[in-house]
């Protein structure tokens, strides 16, 4: 599709029609308008407030000569309305005539506010329906249909660019057709979001959690330079009802250079497994998978733990807190290692003053967590979209079943508990070594679980750090014994896995055989 942006076929702004739900700076157009020769169109509150400002206004009822009705759910579907819209000036002139139909050449529309309205936990499903805008998105598609002649204004932001089109010699609005289409643009995307809201809305109040038609409204937050390398464009989007704290979409980020993809996708990852821990926490995130994870009982513990685990792969990472962060702790950050992003609830001004001496360090704010809810989740396939609710079911401790003969000491448990939620961040085939609430050693990703451990064990040794009287968590079933041995040959003391495997009496066996505690969970966390 190619579209000629010329600027050359400019139009005079000679009316307008002005309906709002948002008020902000409509009084203020309308004056612009008004002084520069444009005669205004407007409805209900609309109107009401354009004509206690003292600016000349027709109100739509008598445009029409048809009275609005039935609450307001009837008022500007009629052919004088819809037709001075949609009428081509150079075509259809014989019949605006001919049906007295004076031409709009301006639409400023924006819609009733549906999501706000549905957002409220006592909106009723009558209030919903009653907040669907039926005439908003019927006039907005008529002006974008024929941007040709039309300027169609959804978004008060944008306002200046229209007040900047004024045309002080010819005392009028004069637009061009690179901005009407410009415009056209943003209200088809306006109103195709407003019909997947509604379309949400409505399938959720059947209980249809995976409709038979998906719809999604995301709105870009920024341009990357660049995506996961630099040969792929990229573009960051927030989903519209998202919240705005506790996400990395509703992030402050209150210093640094722009966050790149990767940035973005670890950070994430660091925020979201850090948010399962209700003690002080620290974790470190590297290529989408917790590096080093510790609780103390301060940040600054938290963090240096977190840290021993793997220096090597900390460096150039991302660290995430759950708790507000003070200047002691930044700089110990900082005169430790290079990283990328820290995030974190919060950050006193003293930090924020730290951080000033590595310019390039990503600061992000994200307030306080509160409730733990991503929604749904998708992976993006060949022609498809695979669907799924996130997998936020956190362990009972009630639930675990020890099943060996030798049964974890309270300390064991606690560590136990502390890698299990680990293991929940970590790419599958996921293995967490543990101590005294810290990573000894993390083994991601691999195709084999004996392998995953085994690099789990050489991540421990390369830090110095003893795996004797450690515990293991595995996000999925042993399918075989020789996860179990090669444990007890590194000297793992307890075991946390879902259990469900046909040869759980072997491995049950082997970790009797081997003196170990082993808990089931019943539940398993793949992360691909």
């Amino acid at each position: 599709m190619t579209q000629d942006k010329s600027t050359q076929h400019k139009v005079t702004v000679k009316r307008a029609l002005l309906s709002v739900s948002d008020k902000s700076g409509i009084v203020e157009l309308a004056k612009l308008l008004s002084d520069n020769n444009v005669s205004l169109l407007s409805t209900g509150g609309t109107y009401a407030v354009i004509h206690a400002a003292g600016i000349p206004v027709t109100e739509v009822s008598d445009h029409t000569g048809f009275p609005e009705m039935m609450d307001g759910r009837v008022k500007t579907l009629h052919p004088h309305i819809h037709g001075g819209i949609l009428g081509r000036r150079d075509q259809d002139e014989v019949v605006m005539r001919e049906h007295t139909i004076a031409p709009i050449d301006m639409v400023v529309v924006n819609l009733y506010p549906f999501e706000a309205t549905v957002s409220k936990a006592d909106c009723t499903l009558e209030q919903a329906i009653e907040n669907i805008d039926i005439g908003g998105p019927a006039m907005l598609r008529s002006a974008a249909k024929n941007h040709q002649d039309v300027l169609v204004v959804v978004d008060p932001a944008d306002y200046a660019a229209v007040m900047a089109e004024v045309d002080t010699s010819e005392k009028a609005i004069i637009t061009d057709l690179a901005l009407r289409f410009r415009f056209a643009l943003r209200a088809f995307q306006h109103t195709a979001a407003y019909d997947s809201a509604v379309s949400r809305y409505l399938g959720g109040s059947l209980d249809d959690e995976f409709p038979d038609h998906l719809s999604l409204a995301y709105d870009k937050v920024q341009s990357l330079r660049y995506g996961e390398n630099p040969h792929q464009n990229a573009a960051f989007y927030k989903e519209r009802q998202a919240t705005e704290g506790n996400t990395i979409s509703g992030a402050q980020q209150l210093q640094g250079k722009a966050l790149s993809f990767n940035n973005i996708a670890d950070t994430d990852s660091a925020l979201e497994c850090v948010k399962s821990f209700a003690e002080p926490a620290c974790v470190i995130v590297k290529h989408a998978n917790p590096c080093g994870v510790a609780v103390a009982e301060n940040m600054s513990d938290a963090y240096a733990n977190a840290f021993a685990t793997d220096p090597t792969s900390a460096f150039g990472g991302v660290i995430a807190f759950n708790q507000p962060i003070v200047a002691q702790t930044l700089k110990q950050v900082l005169d430790n290692q290079f990283v990328e992003v820290v995030v974190a609830p919060d950050f006193d001004q003293e930090s924020v003053a730290v951080a000033k001496s590595k310019k390039n360090v990503r600061l992000l704010k994200v307030g306080d967590f509160g409730q733990r809810c991503r929604g749904l989740e998708f992976k993006r396939v060949g022609g498809g979209l695979l669907l799924q609710n996130a997998d936020e079911l956190v362990l009972d401790p009630e639930q675990l079943r020890t099943v060996t003969r030798v049964q974890p000491t309270d300390a064991q448990m606690a560590d136990l508990l502390f890698a299990w939620k680990v293991a929940w961040y970590v790419k599958s085939n996921a293995i967490v070594y543990a101590k005294n609430l810290q990573t000894i050693g993390v083994g991601a990703g691999q195709m084999s679980r004996v392998v995953s451990a085994k690099i789990a064990s050489m991540k421990a040794e390369e830090a110095g750090l003893d795996v004797p009287g450690s515990v293991m968590a595995s996000d999925a079933f042993f399918p075989f014994r020789d996860g179990l041995d090669a444990a007890a040959e590194v000297g793992i003391a307890a075991v946390i896995q879902p259990g469900g495997s046909i040869r759980d009496d072997e491995v049950i066996a082997a970790a009797d055989e081997h003196g170990l505690a082993m808990v089931f969970t019943g539940i398993r966390h793949f992360r691909h």
